[in-house]
């Protein structure tokens, strides 16, 4: 088995865990047991429960499912904006194509993570949790395409020179069908492995917002919002099964790096 088919297998199963969390989860991931608030692992509660007697077990499940369809949704509009740019400043005149790709490299030299934490925190924070879900995945998605858009360009121009580009417009085809028939095929593998790439950099964006309250608000879990707890080192030593959700995290950080492989890359 291929690593590729490894990671892909990985994706699979915990997807499958967090669409059947109402089936597999022994609880709601807001229901509370105030008669065992923080309590051990049991066979009531797997991964025991937090201070305000909610299953862990079953907000690591809800968790999942949130973080797992968040950062891929964002991943796709971040990547089609990219596909967008990028094609269009390699069409674009070289006036104008230099000047979106110096717009693309500004961008680039902003810190990711703290731009998002600034623009965040400059937000209403008072809001409820479907409003947070909304805020957190549509500035993912707005902040996370300037490097997508530098490959796709750079595809894009290389492919404009190929045989075939060139047999093309001396054919006389108009950039718009050449746009949409020759290089967006073309292009296809490399705006592939761009979302790949973005997937698991929106998940740990996610999960940095969540660990600073910025993120998805209770009592909606993320995985963000459930590593918020690990911040007390103490608690981890006599807790160690608090450490549930940064495993998964990295579990499916990993995945989407394996699963976004090509095959020179695993030969």
């Amino acid at each position: 088995m291929s690593t590729r088919s490894v990671g892909l297998a990985g994706i699979c199963v915990m997807y499958a865990a967090g669409l059947l969390a109402g089936v597999l989860a022994p609880a709601g991931y807001a229901d509370q047991d105030r008669e065992h608030p923080d309590a051990p692992p049991s066979r009531a509660h797997w991964l025991g429960t937090d201070e305000l007697g909610r299953d862990r077990w079953s907000r690591l499940l809800h968790g999942t499912r949130v973080s797992l369809l968040l950062a891929p949704a964002a991943a796709v509009v971040a990547t089609a904006l990219a596909a967008a740019a990028g094609l269009t400043a390699a069409v674009s005149g070289k006036w104008t194509g230099e000047a979106m790709a110096l717009a693309f490299d500004v961008l680039l030299s902003l810190p990711l993570l703290f731009l998002l934490l600034a623009l965040r925190a400059s937000l209403p924070l008072n809001v409820s949790a479907w409003a947070s879900l909304a805020i957190t995945f549509a500035l993912l998605a707005l902040l996370g395409w300037p490097s997508a858009a530098r490959v796709a360009r750079a595809g894009a121009l290389a492919a404009l020179e190929s045989t075939f580009a060139l047999q093309a417009r001396a054919a006389g085809i108009g950039k718009l069908r050449l746009l949409a028939v020759h290089l967006l095929p073309h292009l296809r593998p490399v705006v592939a492995a761009q979302f790949w790439l973005l997937v698991p950099a929106f998940i740990l964006g996610e999960a940095n917002l969540g660990i600073l309250g910025l993120g998805v608000v209770e009592p909606l879990p993320s995985w963000g919002s459930l590593l918020g707890e690990l911040q007390n080192l103490d608690s981890l030593r006599a807790q160690p099964w608090r450490l549930a959700p940064a495993a998964a995290l990295l579990i499916a950080v990993c995945c989407f790096h394996l699963a976004g492989k090509t095959p020179a890359e695993e030969a």
